[in-house]
């Protein structure tokens, strides 16, 4: 019995001589402030806009992706590719036009203004 007390005793004090690590995580580096913020000019025509409209100015959407509340509709023409982000407008509201994104083929950006007015019919 005294050689488990004592065991248990050394165990105990041994535990105790073990200083908590403090663990670190490495440096992020800095990100820096953008000076610009994304223009909106030009894009009157689709910002606020219904699904509906947009296929009505682009044709049949070459992507509809549906997530939750969110929907993006996807319009490619040969100038650019054109992702429309829609969600609803307040509570339970019509799913509208809040974004949109403008690449080449090749992932290269493009002026969103430019984008839209080259896709429209």
């Amino acid at each position: 019995m005294n050689r488990i007390l004592a065991i248990a005793a050394l165990t105990l004090g041994l535990a105790a001589c073990a200083a908590p690590q403090k663990v670190t995580s490495p440096a992020r580096p800095a990100i820096p402030a953008r000076s610009t913020t994304l223009s909106t000019k030009g894009l009157e025509a689709v910002l606020g806009k219904s699904a509906r409209d947009l296929e009505r100015m682009f044709g049949t959407p070459r992507l509809d992706v549906r997530e939750f509340d969110a929907r993006k509709l996807q319009f490619v023409g040969s100038a650019c590719v054109l992702d429309a982000f829609l969600y609803p407008e307040g509570a339970g509201g019509a799913q509208v036009v809040t974004y949109i994104d403008a690449r080449r083929s090749d992932g290269q950006s493009v002026d969103r203004a430019a984008c839209v007015d080259a896709l429209k019919k």
